[in-house]
């Protein structure tokens, strides 16, 4: 079970606004102890850490993961966690940022996407490359940016009604980006959805990109584990892929292929893709490139892979698909996977 510890900071009773921010671990945690080695803050520490939170005229909830985690180690069990702790505190706060390591923030940004949905609310994601108990960091600019962008108001409703990554100044939709960079600042990137908001010398919005549902919200709180990512590589070996698939513990494939949804023709591969999907398997493909997307029948190498029934993940990222997937097979029946899996649920493809 993850349990949670949770902290009330009031600055100004007489606020109606309320933010509440969920810290489950990362460097954007960290700062130097006594021996000068890098660990995780506590609650009373954040406002030391952090006295810019009472310059907002906000009153903050903080929650923490008791056993706080490097992003590496981030499950499903974890977003899900997330859900639960957003979808029963909805109706309480005008917005959620969640501080997390980076290294998997968007497999979490993206699978919260599908897990919350119909929002008028914004949830921010955001972590940092380098400490907040640092000289020199980033951690305290996204903080601060991410709290001001989930308080701001077009009008009587929430400027973001999203799942949001905010990094170096830059807001992208959550099941949009993905890590790029382990040395630069700028550690996401958004190749084929535009930037939703910068923060320069003010904050600064797409306004025409940015999702509004028009739904009702609604939370969901499974997910089918049984998925896996198989990534083409020139030699790849048709009996490997047989093992994995014939292992009886997989129900659907996120497969990422060369450019614009190629894959080896070779004969004994496709048939071991064939006969997964055969027998009730989901093969979703995914290009390896970045930018684009995949296009199944302009080439002989992609064609075969939509004869024998793999669906075409269209523009997604690999994280995007991946918890997309996830969600759809556990929460449809199989004859209604191929409709769901090329409907855009929160932004994640373009039709």
């Amino acid at each position: 079970m993850i349990k949670v510890t949770k902290k009330e900071l009031v600055f100004n009773e007489a606020s109606n606004q309320r933010l509440l921010i969920l810290y489950t671990g990362g460097t954007i945690g960290m700062k130097l102890n006594e021996t000068n080695e890098l660990v995780s803050f506590n609650f009373d520490q954040f406002l030391e850490l952090m006295p810019e939170l009472s310059c907002f005229n906000s009153n903050f909830t903080l929650f923490s993961f008791d056993k706080l985690i490097d992003s590496a180690n981030m499950k499903p069990a974890h977003w899900l966690k997330m859900a639960v702790i957003i979808g029963e505190e909805y109706e309480n706060y005008d917005g959620f940022v969640i501080l997390q390591g980076t290294d998997t923030m968007a497999y979490s940004a993206s699978a919260l996407s599908f897990l919350l949905q119909g929002l008028s609310k914004p949830i921010i994601f955001t972590g940092a490359q380098l400490p907040i108990g640092a000289i020199r960091n980033d951690a305290r600019n996204n903080i601060i940016s991410s709290i001001e962008i989930a308080l701001s108001k077009d009008g009587n409703q929430a400027m973001i009604q999203e799942v949001a990554v905010f990094f170096d100044d830059t807001l992208l939709r959550g099941n949009r980006c993905r890590k790029s960079q382990t040395n630069h600042l700028d550690a996401f990137e958004s190749e084929n959805y535009p930037v939703l908001a910068t923060a320069g010398v003010s904050l600064e919005y797409n306004s025409t990109r940015l999702l509004r549902s028009g739904s009702k919200f609604r939370q969901f709180f499974e997910l089918n584990e049984k998925v896996i990512v198989v990534k083409l590589f020139p030699g790849i070996r048709s009996s490997d892929i047989a093992c994995l698939l014939n292992s009886g513990n997989v129900d659907a494939v996120i497969l990422e292929t060369y450019g614009a949804g190629n894959a080896t023709t070779d004969e004994d591969f496709i048939n071991v893709l064939k006969i997964f999907i055969i027998d009730g398997g989901l093969i979703v493909n995914v290009s390896q490139c970045y930018g684009g997307r995949v296009m199944q029948k302009v080439y002989q190498t992609g064609n075969k892979l939509d004869e024998i029934g793999v669906i075409s993940g269209q523009d997604m990222t690999t994280e995007a698909a991946l918890t997309k997937v996830m969600f759809v097979i556990q929460q449809h029946n199989k004859e209604n996977w191929k409709k769901e899996i090329m409907k855009d649920y929160s932004g994640e493809l373009t039709i």
